[in-house]
């Protein structure tokens, strides 16, 4: 198959946003008497969006409390906007492969569940060096992945049928979308989640580093 455009997810694909998400998040449930969580957990707990990042990280005997979710939801978005940027990166060889991708003519997507107005945040900020094609992050009218809603609302925009898509993401919430909306999955292993996450839910290849993914897109 040779494709013709690539969507990417964000969060532990494109950007190292886990401390940054993990320290605010610490700091709302710290502020309300509320056990906090070391980093590595909080690899398990992202990749879902924001509201269901909450929810996962009360108690579970809160997490069906609608209104402290809430609460704590808008706290942490309000925290977010001024500490998302403290040390989120793209990773090593990211900036190459978009160069890289930048000389190919190949369209290019963003999907991701956190909110739309961060996404496009982090993505004018942090990866304003390179020009992406369409840039999603949730927002109302659009189901969260792995609902493949949003990523065939892309293709659509690319006018590319869902097989001529390769889909990179670094979660198996990642590789369902992919699958559902009948596109490549390609798996990250630099990200948040494992090797054996990524393989049991659906990827078709694996790339150890952002240089691997040249293979699967050149002509």
């Amino acid at each position: 198959m040779i494709f013709k455009a690539v969507i990417f997810d964000l969060d532990g694909t494109l950007l190292d946003s886990l401390q940054d998400l993990a320290e605010t998040l610490n700091t709302v449930l710290s502020s309300h008497g509320l056990p906090v969580h070391e980093l590595n957990e909080y690899r398990l707990l992202v990749g879902y969006g924001m509201q269901e990042l909450v929810r996962k990280a009360v108690p579970e005997k809160l997490n069906s409390d609608d209104a402290l979710i809430d609460t704590l939801l808008g706290e942490m978005k309000e925290k977010y906007s001024r500490t998302w940027k403290n040390n989120t990166r793209p990773y090593p060889g990211i900036a190459e492969l978009l160069d890289w991708l930048a000389r190919t003519g190949l369209k290019k997507g963003i999907l991701s569940n956190k909110p739309d107005e961060f996404t496009k945040l982090c993505v004018e900020t942090l990866l304003s060096s390179w020009q992406f094609d369409l840039v999603m992050g949730h927002h109302e009218g659009i189901r969260h992945k792995p609902d493949p809603e949003g990523a065939l609302q892309i293709a659509a925009t690319f006018g590319c049928s869902p097989e001529e898509i390769l889909y990179i993401g670094d979660s198996s919430v990642d590789m369902q979308t992919a699958k559902a909306a009948g596109m490549f999955p390609l798996g990250v292993l630099w990200g948040f989640r494992s090797e054996e996450e990524l393989r049991n839910h659906g990827a078709g290849a694996l790339a150890k580093v952002p240089d691997d993914i040249r293979k699967y897109l050149s002509r």
